[in-house]
Order: structure tokens, then C-alpha cells, then sequence
């Protein structure tokens, strides 16, 4: 999609899970040299007060293995998650299969538009977007929290992995108040062009962008063919400069990693 969309590059941020960056770099090789670049990426689900505040990494070196027990530490939880969701449903009179629930994961991370594809497939509800609101959403019966990870946290795990920590979509949950405190956490970036930002907000995040030194992100957030959240591959862009400056901060990171650990 990405290429029939004449995109020079696109990221990979999975939740949580690398496991789709070595299958999109073997897909974008095919295409020849030069053709498409795949930007190894993540997208670390974290709490924040009552929400989730999600920080994205760009270029990361997907294969660390702290990156990797940390990442499979939050995989365990969500499936534990996921498990408690069923037993809500079930009490509720709604039977789902977890086994089921893991293979629509993909082998990748299991979160609740899994459960709500179940549910929709049992024949509970019409759409994803059903069981979200009635259920899923939290304040809905079968809410159930996540193991907690902070904002903070996770910026440190993609800095450690050699990668550019930026905030995801800031309007949905994020106040100045945070992005400054993350920003002396190693924040380096602000996703400013997003499906839910509109043109004040793009503004808005914009300036506060330059003001913080951070680069200004963006992209369409796409969750696939039957997404509920997110918009398609290459309806958001940015220009290819924001490309360059994410992978020379990230190739400062990994130098600045080498040195620490050299010492």
C-alpha cells in the first residue's frame, strides 16, 4: 500500500511487539533499492492518570534483547489482561475462546480490538466499534486495566534501545505539563500531523515543537483493513527531512549508548 501510495518511507510501530519489522523490510526489498524505506519502529502502550499516553520509537535496533524482555514482560500482561477481559464477558453471558482471541493477535500483541473481533465473529456484537462501546471502553463492564508502565519508563526503553522516543497522538491524552516532563525524561520528538489533530491542534503541537527542539512527527496511524481507530497508509505524511532527523538523532543515541557502556 505504502508503495502504490508513492510513500519514500513508512513505520513499522506495532504495539508493544516488534514482531512485524523484519517481514516489512523483507516486503519493502522486493521492491528494489532505494524504493521504499521501512523506519523500524514501536508503539509502547503506558499509563497515565486515568488514561494511556503512548510513546512511539523510531529506529530502533529491534533486535536488543533489554528491549526484548522488557517488551515481552508487557506482551504477558496484556494476554493476563486479555484473560480477565474473557472472564468479565463470560459473566455477562458472552463465552470467547482465548486461544482464538491470541491467533487474531497475529503473533503479536494481544489487546482488546482482538477481543472485540472475537466478539463480533461469536455473533455478540455487529462491530468492533460495538464492543468497545459497550464493553470494552473503560467505565464499561468488561473493562479491566492494564499492568501499569509510566510515559517515562518507556522513553527510557527506546532510548536504551538506540531509538528516538516520540509522543504519539499528544492530544488524546497529554497536557504541556507532561510533554515538558518528558522532554527532560530524553523525549525527542512530537507526532503533529495525526487523524485526530485538526488544523488548530497541528498548529499548536507545531510551535510547541520548535520551542522544545523536538521533531515534528506524523502519520496516518493506520490499524489495518477493519480498523476502528487511525486512518489509511499515506492519507497523513510528512516531508522525507523528518525521516533524516529521526535517523541522525538515533545514530547520536547509539553512539551515546556505545560510550556509556564503554565506560
Amino acid at each position: 500500500m505504502a508503495v502504490a501510495r508513492g510513500l519514500a518511507a513508512v513505520g513499522i510501530a506495532d504495539h508493544d511487539t516488534v514482531s512485524g519489522i523484519p517481514a516489512a523490510m523483507a516486503r519493502a526489498a522486493e521492491y528494489g533499492r532505494g524504493r521504499l524505506e521501512v523506519v523500524p519502529g514501536l508503539e509502547i502502550n503506558t499509563d497515565y492518570r486515568d488514561g494511556e499516553i503512548h510513546i512511539l520509537g523510531y529506529f530502533i535496533a529491534w533486535d536488543d534483547a533489554t528491549l526484548a524482555e522488557t517488551l515481552a514482560r508487557l506482551r504477558a500482561g496484556r494476554t493476563a489482561r486479555a484473560e480477565k477481559i474473557l472472564a468479565k464477558l463470560q459473566a455477562l453471558g458472552i463465552r470467547l475462546s482465548l486461544d482464538r482471541v491470541i491467533s487474531l493477535g497475529e503473533e503479536g500483541s494481544v489487546g482488546r480490538p482482538h477481543v472485540a473481533r472475537a466478539m463480533v465473529e461469536a455473533g455478540c456484537v455487529k462491530s468492533v466499534k460495538e464492543a468497545f462501546d459497550a464493553y470494552l471502553k473503560r467505565g464499561k463492564p468488561a473493562y479491566v486495566e492494564r499492568m501499569r508502565f509510566s510515559p517515562v519508563e518507556a522513553v527510557k526503553a527506546v532510548r536504551q534501545a538506540g531509538g528516538v522516543a516520540v509522543l504519539a497522538h499528544p492530544a488524546a491524552e497529554a497536557t504541556p505539563a507532561l510533554i515538558r516532563d518528558l522532554v527532560q525524561a530524553g523525549l525527542e520528538g512530537l507526532e503533529v500531523r495525526h487523524p485526530e489533530h485538526d488544523l488548530r491542534l497541528e498548529q499548536m503541537y507545531g510551535a510547541m515543537a520548535r520551542e522544545l527542539g523536538l521533531v515534528a512527527t506524523g502519520g496516518s496511524d493506520s490499524h489495518g483493513p477493519s480498523q476502528t481507530y487511525g486512518a489509511d497508509v499515506g492519507s497523513y505524511t510528512v516531508n522525507a527531512g523528518v525521516v533524516t532527523e529521526l535517523r541522525r538523532r538515533a545514530e547520536r543515541r547509539r553512539t551515546e549508548n556505545g560510550t556509556l557502556q564503554a565506560r
